[in-house]
């Protein structure tokens, strides 16, 4: 008898701890799919992407496309600007100049930078620019991923 109640002690307290993380998992969910997007989109001719697409030019960055993202809900930007690069050393210097250009011209920093050799993220919110070598972009392919998009060729 002794046994069993403290096997239903210890399973009333598990229950209650997965009772709480499922409803704060529920909770998140709901707010994730609850968020919306602000109202004000960019435009397709707006100063910041013009800017990152002469950033990109600048360093010799090679088939630069645009996805306007803007019609679909899920989307977590309006914009993503994709480029190819050569080397590591382009992606980081790609990456660099775009930051150092889109300060000086637009005044604003990047929300967020994701760093690596083959795929560098730079983050501003709105327009979110992808800088791969070759290889790292034609195996994440993300114009077919969002092939719901409008696709710009710059």
């Amino acid at each position: 008898m002794l046994v069993a109640g403290l096997f239903l002690s210890k399973f009333q307290r598990y229950y209650q701890t997965v009772k709480t993380v499922n409803i704060s998992l529920e909770k998140i969910l709901t707010e994730v799919q609850e968020k919306k997007k602000p109202a004000k989109k960019l435009a397709k001719n707006s100063k910041l992407l013009t800017t990152i697409v002469s950033a990109i030019r600048d360093k010799k960055g090679e088939e630069v496309t645009g996805l306007d993202l803007r019609k679909i809900n899920e989307a977590v930007a309006d914009y993503f600007i994709l480029c190819d690069a050569r080397s590591n050393i382009q992606v980081k210097a790609i990456a660099d100049g775009i930051v150092q250009k889109v300060e000086e011209e637009c005044g604003e920093k990047p929300f967020h930078t994701e760093i690596g050799d083959k795929w560098t993220l730079v983050d501003y919110v709105n327009v979110v620019v992808h800088i791969f070598q070759h290889e790292q972009r034609q195996f994440y392919s993300l114009e077919n991923l969002w092939a719901d998009a409008d696709r710009i060729d710059y």
